[in-house]
């Protein structure tokens, strides 16, 4: 549904339902004002407010949404950068919330495999359910090398 009235004071309003919802980068907030027909300059400076108010902090929301997929196992790894970039977070920040965030990429594969796959074993797939495994592991950013080490231990 299109604006039909796109005033700064409609548009900040819209933007903190939005945010009531979920957070958001600055970046999603502007491209959503954007979409509802709100003027380049209106959009930034209803981005500003919000940011001088404390609703949004492209900062707090790369570290929460890095956490939620790093303890999920949605993410990891290049995977990760990707959809931290595709939120609309700046390549330095992702790479400085990444470089906080020391975890242990087999570790990390392990404990994804074990909780979508508990009963997998190596030695007993066939050929197309490692695919199947390695597939979903790679997805989430996981490298190949990991993926066969975390496949091939059997003492997890």
């Amino acid at each position: 549904m299109k604006n039909s009235d796109p005033s700064p004071e409609r548009g900040y309003v819209y933007a903190l339902r939005l945010l009531a919802a979920r957070d958001y980068s600055s970046a999603r907030i502007s491209e959503k004002l954007l979409a509802r027909e709100y003027s380049q300059a209106d959009a930034e400076a209803i981005v500003a407010r919000l940011q001088s108010e404390g609703w949004i902090n492209d900062r707090r929301f790369a570290e929460r949404f890095a956490e939620s997929a790093l303890a999920a196992g949605r993410f990891f790894g290049p995977r990760l950068k990707l959809e931290m970039s595709r939120r609309g977070i700046s390549t330095p920040l992702v790479n400085e919330i990444l470089a906080h965030r020391q975890n242990d990429e087999g570790d990390a594969a392990r404990l994804v495999l074990t909780r979508r796959f508990p009963d997998f074993n190596f030695e007993q797939a066939s050929d197309k359910e490692r695919r199947k495994v390695i597939g979903f592991l790679q997805r989430r950013g996981f490298r190949f090398s990991i993926i066969m080490q975390v496949m091939k231990k059997t003492d997890y």
